[in-house]
């Protein structure tokens, strides 16, 4: 029985769980919010917190000693610089877990692990993503359907101007048909033929007169 046993095994050896939140407090300090199983936030909480409030000391031993856990030497820039001024007024309770439901496929609990007292315009955002105002629905409602608008009175003037093209193309081809209609025809007529053959035998009469050379 395991009675008195603190901490979960996360189905995973020592080195293999270790590894795990290693990995998980290095992203939660450089994205500052991240999506788990339930199990594994409740373990990443209190490893995550030891290593904020040893980026508080602000000396090369606790530098040290945070390079061991995290190995993200810009992560741990940002831990000692921007992390620990702000929270250098907090005694604890760095981290917020928010319970998400069930997961589809294994019906996993999730959670989401997020540092509190965030930047303000980071969590606007995130909050206007998720929730917005009755008026705010409306507005992008109309903002939507006036782009409709214009793009639908765009398509229009591009299918009219293509039609315009299209119509001065076809005449164009029709003129040119019809002159060449005419061309053969007027080849065709009796007059034109008798005009070849006067042409032809005014030819022939000039090369008959013309003297030989010797």
């Amino acid at each position: 029985m395991r009675h008195r046993v603190a901490g979960r095994k996360l189905g995973r050896t020592t080195e293999h769980r270790k590894a795990l939140l290693r990995n998980l407090s290095t992203a939660l300090f450089d994205k500052e919010k991240i999506k788990t199983t339930l199990a594994k936030a409740k373990e990443l909480r209190p490893f995550a917190e030891k290593l904020v409030t040893l980026s508080k000391r602000e000396t090369l031993h606790a530098r040290r000693h945070v390079l061991r856990e995290i190995h993200d030497r810009d992560v741990v820039a940002k831990l000692f610089d921007t992390l620990s001024a702000r929270y250098a007024q907090r005694p604890g309770g760095y981290t917020r877990i928010i319970k998400l439901g069930p997961r589809r496929g294994d019906n996993a609990e999730m959670a989401i692990v997020e540092l509190v007292d965030r930047d303000s315009s980071e969590a606007a955002v995130e909050t206007g993503k998720g929730k917005r105002s009755r008026r705010s629905r409306k507005a992008s409602a109309a903002d939507a359907a006036a782009g409709g608008e214009t793009k639908t009175t765009k398509t229009k003037s591009a299918k009219t101007s293509k039609s315009a093209t299209s119509k001065k193309k076809a005449a164009a081809k029709s003129a040119s048909k019809a002159k060449t209609k005419a061309k053969a025809a007027d080849e065709r007529s009796p007059a034109a033929k008798s005009k070849r053959a006067k042409k032809k035998t005014a030819k022939a009469t000039a090369s008959k007169s013309r003297p030989k050379s010797k």
